[in-house]
């Protein structure tokens, strides 16, 4: 019995040391690999438990072998098999998911030979290696360190194709990392060289088939590489990818919210990303408290979408007023560009957002400042601390800023209906000063702001307005005819006639070209001002325009029933004056009071005999106004208003204005107080001769 044994171990060894000291795969019916080790000068106990070991490890799930490749084509794949089966070494600590069965995926990249494959086989040792080989397992590769050490998407590329590594988002995150380093021709041409480079296909290849087993912020950041590249929307691997990111949307973390929310503004709309959208505003609203940090917070509003349902815009902002002891002076800059986003006017964060703001001005840079003005009349907010702490900071540091940028902030602020009285007057010296910096794109912009802000400056402003002219006549042989009837119309607001300019304007041909454009109303609207002004302003111009222009609707009338209540009480009847006049070249009048000469009498439009004699009446034009013909938080009049009481002053008519939104907060009795003071006043009248230039 002893000789057996001995024999029966001796062969054993014998089998043993014929094995080769590597570990192969060996392929079961049912796809699965179970290793089989061979080790020389083992004991038979040590065997035994190794064989009994092997047959407990969990089986490792076949990859199939169809693998899709990615064609210039939009979804044209094809479908290349492998002889053998080959598992690619792949690190656990990577692997946020295990391996599944799927049989359109592979990690396997087609035209690798079976040499260059490395055969591996799995065993769990407490040593922590889950993959035992001869190689050195290749280390990947980080986003960084690949955008630091290549210079073009094709870099990228080569790199990948000589030795791939998992996972593949961090050849696209480089890739797209150095396309935002260069301009617009170099990276349109850089992305042609990338869709020809033949390891763009494998690249998109293994990125499909390592989507399943990705980290979900891996899987984010490869989609969004990939449409910032350019890879049409509508291809298989951009669908798939959206698929799973839905999928897996509740792996979204804190720090994948902020790259979800970033993704999906950069994607065109679909229904694969209205889904994905639906999902993130359910999560965000679920996990808007458990968001700790404020630029996460920020950026989740600023990407959710205009169509967010109310209640949770409100819930954002109630997170968000919350976090406000722990907003740097950078969040309270962008937190205006956040909400014009959402599209939420929330005034309490806007509030105490422009107090940080106006107190940290200094330093602030011009980019931030249009964002913030351009943000507040996107929400329509008006706050005059926040206007006049920029504006002043801009004009304490004018000497810093370019021609440019101070007139691109002039339009924001005429836009907004501020006027910032030294910024422009400082731009003004400045124009006097340096005529060169006038151009034919800049000058109708100029006369815009000066215009319908009705902004002057008694010392220079004729000045100002004759160097405005000259460069506009300069620009003549060039100008297209709508930026001429802009400028002209800036003129005459300002009540200035430069001759030419006025002449070319008025050809027939001219003339006909603006009334058959694209914006006719407007442009109709705008000649019809030309030919007022011409008519009823002190011009040099007397000649009139030759073409009939089209009639202009009449202004839309809302007599203020208090103030006809008041002035009933007061003058004693509604016989005493007139309500909704319409008067010549389209001007309304809300009320119209006639009086004796020294303004001590109202005159009933009953009485003949005394109207009909005009040496001994004086008409009263009373205007009930919003706000919106005032310059911000003043009593100075814009533009077109002003021109208004200009020419209501030269038809023989002293206007009474009236303010709509003070009359709402008084009683009766007081409006007839206000009225009686205004239509009985010895002291002038407010009218246009203290609020708008002189004619030249």
């Amino acid at each position: 019995m002893n000789n057996k044994a001995s024999s029966f171990l001796w062969n054993l060894r014998q089998f043993s040391t014929s094995l080769p000291k590597s570990r192969t795969l060996r392929q079961y019916p049912l796809g699965f690999c179970r290793p089989k080790n061979a080790h020389s000068n083992r004991k038979l106990r040590n065997l035994l438990l190794n064989d009994f070991h092997n047959g407990m490890q969990t089986a490792v799930r076949h990859l199939f072998q169809g693998a899709f490749i990615l064609k210039s084509g939009y979804g044209d794949f094809q479908t290349k098999d492998l002889s053998t089966i080959t598992v690619f070494r792949v690190n656990r600590l990577l692997c946020s998911r295990s391996l599944s069965i799927d049989s359109t995926r592979s990690l396997v990249s087609v035209g690798t030979s079976d040499n260059e494959l490395k055969k591996v086989n799995f065993h769990h040792k407490t040593s922590g290696e889950d993959v035992l080989t001869k190689e050195i397992k290749p280390t990947p590769v980080s986003y960084r360190k690949l955008s630091e050490e290549c210079n073009s998407l094709s870099d990228v590329l080569d790199t990948f194709s000589k030795a791939p590594t998992f996972p593949s988002s961090n050849y696209l995150s480089a890739m797209w990392t150095i396309a935002k380093r260069m301009s617009d021709d170099q990276r349109h041409f850089e992305k042609q060289l990338m869709f020809n480079h033949p390891a763009f296909n494998q690249l998109c290849e293994q990125t499909l088939r390592e989507a399943r087993i990705m980290h979900y912020d891996h899987l984010l950041f490869s989609l969004h590489a990939i449409v910032k590249l350019g890879v049409p929307q509508n291809t298989l691997l951009v669908q798939t990818l959206l698929r799973l990111i839905q999928e897996r949307i509740n792996e979204c973390d804190e720090r994948c919210l902020s790259v979800l929310s970033t993704l999906l503004e950069a994607m065109e709309p679909c229904k694969n990303v209205h889904a994905l959208r639906a999902g993130l505003r359910i999560l965000v609203d679920q996990q808007v408290w458990k968001i700790e940090h404020v630029f996460t917070l920020q950026t989740v509003m600023k990407y959710i979408g205009k169509d967010t349902p109310v209640a949770l815009k409100r819930k954002l902002e109630m997170k968000a007023l919350r976090e406000l002891d722990r907003f740097s002076v950078l969040n309270s800059q962008h937190m205006f560009e956040v909400l014009a986003a959402m599209n939420h006017r929330s005034v309490i964060l806007l509030n105490e957002c422009s107090k940080m703001v106006v107190d940290n001005i200094h330093g602030c840079p011009f980019k931030i400042l249009i964002s913030i003005l351009q943000s507040c009349k996107d929400l329509r907010y008006q706050n005059l601390d926040l206007f006049k702490g920029i504006a002043d900071y801009v004009a304490t540091t004018f000497e810093i800023w370019k021609f440019k940028q101070v007139l691109f902030l002039l339009l924001l602020f005429a836009n907004l209906h501020f006027r910032p009285v030294g910024l422009m007057d400082l731009f003004m010296k400045k124009i006097i000063e340096d005529p060169l910096l006038l151009s034919s794109r800049n000058i109708v912009s100029i006369l815009h702001v000066y215009s319908s802000l009705n902004h002057f400056y008694e010392s220079q402003n004729r000045e100002f307005l004759d160097v405005m002219a000259s460069a506009l006549t300069g620009s003549l042989h060039h100008i297209s005819s709508e930026n001429l009837l802009n400028a002209v119309c800036s003129f005459c607001v300002m009540n200035y006639f430069p001759l030419a300019p006025v002449n070319q304007l008025l050809q027939k041909n001219v003339v006909n070209e603006l009334l058959t454009s694209d914006d006719i109303k407007r442009n109709a609207h705008k000649l019809h001002i030309l030919d007022t002004c011409l008519k009823l302003d002190a011009t040099p111009y007397q000649k009139a325009m030759d073409i009939s222009l089209p009639q202009q609707p009449s202004p839309p009338s809302h007599p203020n029933a208090k103030v006809t209540e008041a002035l009933t009480s007061l003058l004693g009847g509604e016989g005493c004056f007139s309500k909704d006049v319409q008067l010549p070249h389209n001007y309304h009048i809300d009320f119209e009071i006639r009086m004796d000469t020294n303004r001590n009498q109202v005159l009933s439009f009953s009485d003949t005999d005394v109207t009909s004699s005009t040496n001994m009446q004086r008409l009263v034009a009373v205007l009930c106004v919003p706000k919106s013909v005032y310059c911000l938080d003043s009593n100075h009049p814009r533009g077109f208003f002003a021109v208004k009481m200009r020419h209501l002053n030269a038809m023989g008519f002293h206007v009474i204005l009236v303010n709509n939104w003070e009359m709402e907060k008084l009683k009766t009795e007081d409006v007839v107080t206000v009225l009686k003071t205004k239509i009985y006043s010895v002291e002038a009248l407010p009218s246009a001769d203290a609020n708008s230039q002189s004619t030249y």
